[in-house]
């Protein structure tokens, strides 16, 4: 039988169960969360390895800890300013590796030659049932063939993840609902509200923050959503099982993965959108590895 993500998810909520430093008291705000992340530029950007498969003893891993995996998938449609898969990829991984490290005491894993625990897996990879999660850039641009759909299934079923994130409007959200409708026809996709447990596992997030591509929020002056009114308003939607076990989550309108990837390119993007999109992923995990 393959091995289902539930022993990483268990192991990583030990571990989430021992937070201290900034995370201590639940019931933190976005707030803290910017006292605490000071270190501006210290993970800007700059060139990172790109990383397929997790890190293993083959690569000189001797104690495997939390890895962030991203899905890699095949995209059938453009959206502006998407990339597919590697959307915002390799250092949005990378600077939320090192930021859930240093804000928690979750120990992630780390490459041979140092580098945090960051890894791209495909839904036909052994390693997929390795990932606590999978994240999904550009994620309104998917499109899976039956053999993804059956793996991502049985994928989810034993207990991991899919986390959307950074696709924009109708036609991305349809496109995304409906490859998800594939690999999981019997449940349905729901709002998730401000009284949801995601919303406060750790930090106090009152709304869902609409994070725009850096570039946009430059070229529009400040503008935050990237196709006016169709995208106004942010959402977190979910699938979850009978249990209330989370098998989809998505961040719909919404970039909070740039809120990581460009937090050392500028303080002013940095003060605006990185906090809040650091304590929205963390709740997020803290969730997921409970859940």
């Amino acid at each position: 039988m393959k091995k289902g993500p539930g022993i990483a998810r268990l192991s990583g909520l030990v571990m989430l169960l021992l937070i201290g430093g900034g995370f201590a008291a639940i019931g933190a705000s976005p707030v803290d969360a910017q006292a605490r992340i000071r270190a501006y530029g210290r993970t800007g950007r700059m060139s990172r390895p790109s990383r397929e498969g997790l890190p293993t003893a083959q690569n000189g891993v001797v104690d495997r800890g939390f890895t962030f995996c991203r899905l890699l998938y095949q995209s059938v449609t453009r959206e502006q300013r998407g990339q597919g898969w590697s959307t915002d990829y390799p250092n949005s991984d990378h600077n939320f590796t090192v930021r859930f490290e240093e804000l928690t005491t979750v120990q992630p894993s780390e490459w041979a030659d140092g580098e945090p625990g960051y890894a791209v897996v495909r839904a036909g990879q052994r390693e997929l049932y390795e990932c606590p999660f999978l994240f999904m850039s550009d994620a309104g641009t998917v499109g899976l063939s039956q053999e993804e759909v059956e793996s991502l299934r049985d994928y989810l079923l034993k207990g991991g993840l899919i986390w959307a994130d950074d696709f924009w409007g109708e036609r991305a959200w349809r496109r995304f609902a409906g490859e998800m409708a594939r690999v999981l026809p019997e449940y349905s996709m729901v709002d998730i509200g401000p009284d949801h447990m995601i919303m406060h596992a750790l930090y106090q997030v009152p709304d869902i923050p609409q994070v725009p591509s850096i570039q946009f929020w430059r070229q529009t002056q400040f503008t935050t959503s990237e196709m006016g009114a169709e995208s106004a308003t942010p959402h977190l939607r979910g699938i979850f099982d009978e249990a209330g076990n989370p098998l989809v989550l998505a961040t719909h309108n919404t970039d909070i993965g740039d809120g990581w990837e460009r937090e050392g390119e500028d303080i002013d993007f940095f003060y605006t959108f990185s906090p809040r999109s650091y304590a929205l992923g963390i709740n997020v995990l803290l969730f997921v590895m409970s859940h």
